[in-house]
C-alpha cells in the first residue's frame, strides 16, 4: 500500500510540474476569451454532472458510487446524480429539474458516445432552461467501460478523469446560436443505376425538380446488363425498363446522361453544382426544334450506325459483341439516343450522309458546362467488378473458358451476344460442366484481393447454376464455395431448391485453375474440406464469381462533395445505425452499392431512405446549422492569408473591413474542424464550442489530476 501511494504521489508531482508550464498560456488564454466574448463579468460556473448506469454497460465495468463521490469534489461542480437509463424520460426529468432547482450554468453528462445521444441531450438541457450548447458530454461507455471491463479500478479512474476533463470545459462553455440557412427546393442524383433511377422518382414524386446524372450513354446501370434476378428469376429487363421509361417522362427530372460532376460549391441548402455536359455528337430532337431544324433531331433508327466503318468491342456486352463508333448500347436505351465514340471515330462523314435531313450528327460537337443549384445531393454513383485477373492462379484473360460473373450474364442473356446460348468461348460448344468459384477475389486477405463479403456473388452464382440446369439438359453446376451466404428473404430457400435441382456443391477454395492446350478443357484444384481431401476436377467452363468493388470514378466525385470513404474505398455514412444514409456533410446522401456491397432489394431499400432524407430539409424550406464555426477577430487578424488556403472546405475569404485586410468565415460552409485555428499565428481565429481556453482548461485538468 506504501508503495502504491509513493508511486501516486510522484504521478501528482509530475503533472504538477507540466501544469507549470501550460500555467502562462493559460492565464493569456483567458484574456483572449474575454477580449473575443466581449465580457466583462464572469459568472461563477455551476455545472450539473448526471452519471448513466446504462443497464450494466457501465455500472458492471466501474464502481459509480466512487465516480459519484468524486464527481462532487470536483471545481464548479454544484450538483451530482446518477440513473439507470439517463436518455430515458425519467431521465431527463432528472436533468431538467435540477437545472431549475440548483440553477446550474452547464451540463455534464458522463454516459455513452456523443454521436448516439448528444441530440437528446441537448434538447434535455434547452428544456430545462438552458442553452442546449451548455452541454458537454464524458464518454464512459465506449471509451471505457466497453474496453476496461475487466479492470474496475482503472475503469473507475479514467471515468473521474473523464468528468473532471468535462467539467473543465463546460464551466467555460458559451451560450451558441444556430443559424438557419434558406434550401433550394431541388435535388441532384449522382448516378443512373436502379439506386439512382429509385432516388430520383421519389424526389420528383415529392415535388422536387431533380437532376439526373449519369456518366455512361443511358440509364440503368449494371442491373440493365443481368438477364434474371434472385430468388425470383424475374427478367431484369421487366423490371428495370418500364423505371427507365419513367425516368424519361418525368418531368420533374432532368437526365443528363453522357455527363459527370466537373465542380462542387457551397454547402446544404445551397449547392451550386457544375455538370460536364460531354460531346455526344447527336442532338436531340428538342436540340435541333430549338436551332430551326423542322423534323431534325436523333430518332434512334440507326440509319447512321449501319455505313460506320469503325468496329470495336461492346462494352455493355462485355467485350464480346462488336459495336461501331456510333452506338446504342442496347434496343431499350433511355434517352433513345446515339453516341458517338470520340476515341475510334475517323470523322468520315458517313453517318452524316445517312442521317439526311434529320441533321442529327454534329462532328464538331464540343463539351458543355452547365452550373445548376439545388438544396441536397444523393450519390448512387455504384460498383465495378474487381480486375479478378491479378488472381493470377485461376487463369482469367489467359484461358479463354474462364469468364466472370457479368460475362455468363450477357451470354445466358437472349439479348446477349449469343441470343441466350451458352457457349464456350473456345469452340462456341454446348459446356457439359461448369464450375463456379465462389468468393472470387472476396474474402481475401492476401492483400490482392478484398477482405470484405461482396454479398452477392454467392446468390447469382446459385441462380446461374438454376440457368444451367434450365437451359441445358445434362449440363452439371459445380459450385466451389467456402460458405453459402444466402442471408435475404426467401433466399435460403432458393438455395435448398438449387440443391433439389442437382447442382453440385463442394467446400473448398479453388488453389488452381490449368488448361489442356488441346481441349481447351479447365482443370480446377482445391481441396473438399468435407471429405478431407485434394480433388481435379475437370470442367469445360468456369465462371469465377468477382468481387465488387466502387466504380472508377467514386474517389473522385465524393472529394467534390466532401465525402469521406473507408479503407476499401466505399462511401462513408454518417452513422451505420442511426444515419445510414446520410454524411457528415450536411445535405449529402447515400444510396446504392457506393456505401457497401448491397443485392437490388437492400439498393431500392437505401435509395427510398437517401431520397426521404433528402427531400426533409426541402420541404422544410430552410435548414440549421449547427453554431460550430470559425469566427475572426479582427484587430488580431494580420491579413495573412495562409488559412485560406488550409481550409478544407472553402470556408474562408480575404476581404476589405475599415481600411484593413482580414480574414472571413463563410458560416454555412464551415464545419468547426479547427484547422485555420490550430494554424493561426496570431492567434485571431476563435472556434465557438471548441475555443482555445476550453481546450486549454480540459488539458489543465487533465495534467492536474484533480490537484487544483
Amino acid at each position: 500500500m506504501a508503495e502504491k501511494k509513493k508511486t501516486t504521489t510522484k504521478k501528482t508531482e509530475t503533472k504538477k510540474q507540466d501544469t507549470k508550464k501550460v500555467a502562462p498560456v493559460k492565464q493569456e488564454v483567458k484574456k483572449q476569451a474575454k477580449a473575443a466574448a466581449g465580457s466583462t463579468t464572469e459568472q461563477k460556473a455551476r455545472v450539473g454532472v448526471f452519471i448513466c448506469h446504462c443497464g450494466t454497460n457501465i455500472a458492471g465495468s466501474m464502481d459509480l458510487t466512487a465516480v459519484e463521490a468524486y464527481a462532487k469534489t470536483v471545481p464548479n461542480v454544484a450538483y451530482v446524480d446518477n440513473y439507470k437509463y439517463m436518455c430515458s424520460m425519467p431521465g431527463q426529468a432528472v436533468i431538467n429539474k435540477a437545472i431549475h432547482d440548483n440553477k446550474l450554468t452547464g451540463v455534464v453528462v458522463a454516459a455513452c458516445s456523443p454521436r448516439l445521444h448528444e441530440p437528446t441531450f441537448r434538447t434535455a438541457t434547452k428544456e430545462g432552461g438552458l442553452n442546449p450548447f451548455r452541454f458537454e458530454m464524458a464518454n464512459i461507455r465506449e471509451q471505457n467501460s466497453w474496453v476496461h471491463m475487466h479492470d474496475q479500478e482503472g475503469s473507475t479512474d479514467k471515468a473521474k478523469d473523464a468528468i473532471r476533463i468535462a467539467v473543465a470545459k463546460a464551466a467555460l462553455l458559451q451560450d451558441l446560436f444556430p443559424k438557419a440557412v434558406p434550401v433550394e427546393k431541388a435535388a441532384i442524383v449522382v448516378g443512373a443505376g436502379v439506386a439512382g433511377m429509385q432516388a430520383a422518382l421519389d424526389l420528383s414524386a415529392a415535388g422536387i425538380k431533380t437532376y439526373l446524372v449519369e456518366s455512361d450513354a443511358s440509364i440503368g446501370g449494371r442491373m440493365s446488363q443481368l438477364d434474371k434476378t434472385f430468388p425470383t428469376l424475374d427478367c431484369s429487363q421487366c423490371i428495370l425498363t418500364p423505371k427507365m421509361v419513367d425516368v424519361g417522362r418525368e418531368p420533374l427530372i432532368e437526365l443528363f446522361t453522357w455527363s459527370e460532376i466537373h465542380d462542387v460549391e457551397g454547402y446544404i441548402g445551397n449547392f451550386d453544382v457544375t455538370i460536364k455536359k460531354k460531346a455526344r455528337g447527336v442532338i436531340t430532337m428538342a436540340e435541333a426544334e430549338a436551332k430551326g431544324i423542322v423534323g431534325g433531331g436523333c430518332n434512334g433508327c440507326g440509319d447512321c450506325e449501319a455505313p460506320c466503318p469503325v468496329i470495336k468491342p461492346n462494352e455493355f456486352e462485355m467485350g464480346m459483341k462488336p459495336r461501331k463508333a456510333i452506338f446504342i448500347n442496347h434496343p431499350q436505351v433511355v434517352p433513345l439516343l446515339y453516341t458517338i465514340d470520340w476515341d475510334s471515330c475517323v470523322k468520315c462523314g458517313l453517318c452524316v450522309t445517312a442521317c439526311g435531313e434529320k441533321k442529327a450528327i454534329d462532328l464538331e460537337a464540343k463539351d458543355e458546362f452547365v452550373k445548376v443549384k439545388v438544396g441536397t445531393a444523393i450519390l448512387a454513383t455504384g460498383y465495378e467488378l474487381f480486375p479478378i485477373e491479378k488472381k493470377t492462379e485461376w487463369g482469367y484473360k489467359k484461358f479463354e473458358n474462364v469468364i466472370n460473373g457479368l460475362e455468363f450474364e450477357r451470354l445466358i442473356c437472349a439479348s446477349g451476344p449469343t441470343g441466350g446460348h451458352l457457349v464456350r468461348p473456345s469452340d462456341g460448344q454446348t459446356p457439359k460442366k461448369v464450375g463456379f468459384v465462389l468468393c472470387a477475389g472476396s474474402r481475401d486477405n492476401t492483400g490482392i484481393g478484398k477482405p470484405y463479403c461482396s454479398r452477392f456473388c454467392c446468390m447469382y452464382s446459385l441462380k446461374h447454376a438454376h440457368q444451367i440446369i434450365e437451359k441445358i439438359p445434362g449440363c452439371t453446376p459445380y459450385l466451389f464455395y467456402m460458405d453459402i451466404r444466402s442471408f435475404g428473404k426467401a433466399y435460403e430457400e432458393f438455395y435448398y431448391r438449387i440443391q433439389d435441382e442437382g447442382a453440385k456443391f463442394i467446400r473448398g477454395r479453388v488453389a488452381n485453375i490449368l488448361e489442356d492446350p488441346k481441349t481447351k478443357s479447365l482443370h480446377v484444384m482445391t481441396d473438399d474440406t468435407l471429405l478431407n481431401r485434394p480433388i481435379d476436377l475437370e470442367m469445360d467452363m468456369v465462371v469465377l464469381a468477382s468481387a465488387v468493388q466502387p466504380s472508377a470514378d467514386t474517389n473522385r466525385t465524393r472529394k467534390l462533395f466532401g465525402v469521406s470513404c473507408s479503407m476499401d474505398g466505399w462511401l462513408l455514412e454518417a452513422h451505420p445505425k442511426l444515419n445510414p444514409c446520410g454524411t457528415t456533410t450536411a445535405g449529402v446522401f447515400l444510396a446504392g452499392v457506393c456505401q457497401g456491397p448491397k443485392d437490388i432489394p437492400d439498393t431500392v431499400a437505401s435509395a427510398e431512405g437517401a431520397a426521404s432524407a433528402a427531400s426533409i430539409p426541402i420541404h422544410k424550406g430552410e435548414v440549421e446549422l449547427e453554431p460550430y464555426f470559425a469566427t475572426c477577430i479582427d484587430e488580431k487578424c494580420a491579413g495573412c492569408g495562409m488559412c485560406v488556403n488550409l481550409c478544407p472546405y472553402s470556408a474562408l475569404a480575404l476581404v476589405e473591413k475599415d481600411g484593413r485586410t482580414v480574414m472571413e468565415v463563410t458560416e454555412a460552409k464551415c464545419k468547426g474542424c479547427g484547422t485555420c485555428g490550430g494554424f493561426c499565428p496570431g492567434g485571431a481565429i476563435w472556434m465557438n464550442h471548441f475555443a482555445t481556453p476550453q481546450i486549454v482548461a480540459q488539458i489543465d485538468a487533465f495534467l492536474l489530476g484533480g490537484e487544483q
